[in-house]
């Protein structure tokens, strides 16, 4: 079975017969019927009725019209994007626990191509969310943090579903709360300051363990927990119950304006589980595209970072691609 003999088929029904489909396919007749009649012996059916007044569907021809009428249409799709006529948008989606900064360089990422000729996606999601969609391929790069606590089990993880964790910078905690709070002018802030006001934990999902957190520091254990599934309604907990979270210390005011801070978390005794260090996640065995190369080095200036030289090479490469 050939595309050449679906299109002959949908041809000849649409025409109402042999000779104009033959015409209209600028073919010969018998060309024409043999294809068809080669096509009914491979597949073991009769697609056509054939008279005198014509030609129409058996019964199986009319089971079968549907399947090949589908098979074109996608071809079609197909062709539309990789044919040598076709318009190939740029590609890249990325999956992030739930960082501004990973935003902001998603946002300078866009700014260098034509909304009409891309298709990104930026997905602030669960700490497994990130690490699946990077293994299926749904994303290409994946954001998250390991510290003393959860590194063990994350790399674990990361290792089943053949996945590898770059490292970028390591921070220390911070407790980020709105500037209207009342510990919100303190030099350094205790867990014992944070006692009375509510932590807020980003969700995980009901068979998810602490080494899954967003949050460093999750072992401990906090009087006030509200949990939460997007940043946005963080912060709007932060100004209606003086809620916190303890986070890298990288805020983006550009994005979530300047009436929330990050404020030194003070340790009573050395914890190495309060060291974060931020990464990125790519499959074992897969080249970074030019316009992920192009995310990482946003991702590196946002974070005053020097950049890798391959990732400079490429993204230069594809903002001249973006500009032409």
């Amino acid at each position: 079975m050939t595309l050449q003999q679906l299109i002959h088929v949908t041809a000849i029904t649409e025409c109402g017969g042999f000779s104009r489909a033959a015409e209209k396919l600028m073919l010969s007749q018998p060309s024409l019927t043999s294809s068809v009649h080669e096509l009914e012996r491979e597949i073991g059916i009769t697609i056509f009725n054939r008279t005198r007044k014509g030609v129409t569907l058996t019964a199986d021809g009319m089971r079968f019209l549907p399947y090949a009428r589908s098979v074109l249409e996608a071809y079609q799709r197909l062709q539309d994007v990789y044919g040598e006529q076709g318009v190939r948008r740029q590609q890249f989606a990325v999956s992030t626990q739930h960082y501004s900064f990973a935003v902001k360089a998603f946002v300078e990422l866009t700014r260098a191509f034509d909304v009409a000729e891309y298709d990104f996606a930026i997905r602030e999601t669960r700490t497994r969310n990130v690490i699946e969609d990077v293994s299926s391929a749904r994303s290409e790069i994946g954001i998250l943090y390991l510290n003393d606590f959860n590194r063990r089990s994350i790399l674990k993880l990361l290792a089943t579903e053949n996945l590898v964790f770059h490292p970028l910078i390591t921070c220390q905690a911070y407790v980020y709360l709105w500037r209207g709070h009342p510990l919100a002018q303190r030099e350094a802030i205790s867990f014992q300051d944070l006692l009375p006001y509510p932590c807020l934990s980003f969700e995980q999902g009901e068979h998810s363990g602490l080494h899954l957190s967003e949050e460093i520091l999750s072992s401990y254990n906090y009087p006030r927990i509200i949990k939460v599934c997007d940043r946005a309604t963080a912060l709007n907990l932060m100004v209606g119950v003086m809620g916190y979270t303890l986070c890298s210390g990288i805020i983006c005011e550009e994005l979530n304006g300047p009436d929330y801070i990050a404020v030194p978390y003070r340790e009573e005794t050395p914890n190495p589980d309060s060291n974060m260090e931020i990464g990125y996640l790519t499959r074992r065995d897969s080249i970074l595209s030019g316009i992920a190369r192009r995310y990482l080095r946003e991702l590196r200036r946002g974070l005053g970072l020097p950049l890798q030289p391959d990732e400079a090479e490429a993204a230069d490469a594809a903002e001249r691609r973006a500009e032409n």
